[in-house]
């Protein structure tokens, strides 16, 4: 790594629990400044954490934090939230796509009203935030754009049952491969990150009252891996998408076991994350673990 995240000034959108929180508090042991932005200023009857709690956390961790109440569809929203960051913190040098909307359904059991929805949060929402942060993100000596988006893998087993949703994640994935391009001559970094097994979070938590055979790992290797990204050189990595465990294998963690949920599960036990390839993954592994991303 080429530096710390001290001092950087990072837009989180849907950072008030899961793998954005988790994102934001990784930062903050560095003493990192983080706009905490999301919709959920009240407590939510079945997910825990607010903008507000989020923002005490990541001060106690040892960062500053600012709350801003967004929804990403909102185009005025969005303006005054980076107009807001800007103000408090005197710029913006990373931005965290994280915010997304899921309805896993098939096409018959889809409401249009969601699919319109996930569409407007993820793949909208996403160019928006990018498109309103990029005259900082061209101040910054180190700018990164970090998306939570799988690999595009044009796979119809990928697809079905829940093309809404596919049709969303993957249109935030081309922001990366398009944004990336685009924004090479500004050294401005644009990747994406997923992960390889699921990850425990709040919403995964209901979905396990439906699917109790999911084993998974907590939000610490996302934020592990996101911290790994966002500290190199974004002249030097730019159009990439990563995934959590081969970026930190790459990078020389050896010892997986602290990202476990239940204690001494086994590589092959864990759930993999939809749109990942096991086959592609295997053959990451392959590869001398502590080789340059």
């Amino acid at each position: 790594m080429t530096e710390t995240l001290e001092g950087k000034v990072l837009f989180i959108t849907g950072a008030s629990r899961g793998i954005g929180e988790a994102i934001a508090l990784r930062a903050a042991r560095d003493g990192a400044k983080i706009a905490v932005v999301a919709k959920t200023t009240e407590v939510h009857p079945t997910l825990p954490g607010t903008i507000y709690t989020a923002v005490e956390k990541i001060q106690k961790a040892g960062g500053e934090a600012i709350a801003i109440p967004c929804d990403i569809r909102d185009e005025i929203q969005v303006k005054k939230a980076i107009e807001k960051t800007v103000e408090s913190f005197g710029g913006i040098d990373i931005v965290i796509n994280n915010a997304s909307a899921i309805f896993l359904k098939d096409i018959e059991e889809t409401p249009v009203s969601r699919f319109d929805l996930m569409n407007q949060i993820n793949s909208r929402g996403t160019w928006m935030v990018c498109k309103y942060a990029l005259p900082y993100l061209k101040k910054s000596r180190n700018p990164h754009i970090l998306t939570l988006a799988p690999p595009l893998n044009i796979k119809q087993r990928f697809f079905s049952p829940n093309t809404g949703y596919t049709i969303s994640k993957y249109g935030m994935a081309m922001t990366v491969v398009g944004l990336s391009e685009e924004f090479k001559k500004y050294n401005i970094a644009v990747n994406a990150l997923w992960p390889f097994t699921t990850i425990l979070t709040s919403a995964l938590k209901i979905v396990l009252t439906q699917r109790k055979d999911l084993i998974s790992r907590n939000t610490a290797i996302m934020a592990d891996a996101a911290y790994v990204i966002l500290t190199k050189n974004s002249s030097e990595c730019t159009g990439k998408f990563f995934i959590d465990e081969t970026v930190l294998r790459q990078h020389g963690v050896t010892d997986f076991e602290k990202y476990s949920i239940i204690p001494g599960t086994k590589e092959s036990e864990f759930s993999l994350s939809r749109f990942n390839d096991q086959e592609q993954f295997d053959e990451l592994l392959k590869a001398k673990s502590k080789s340059k991303i």
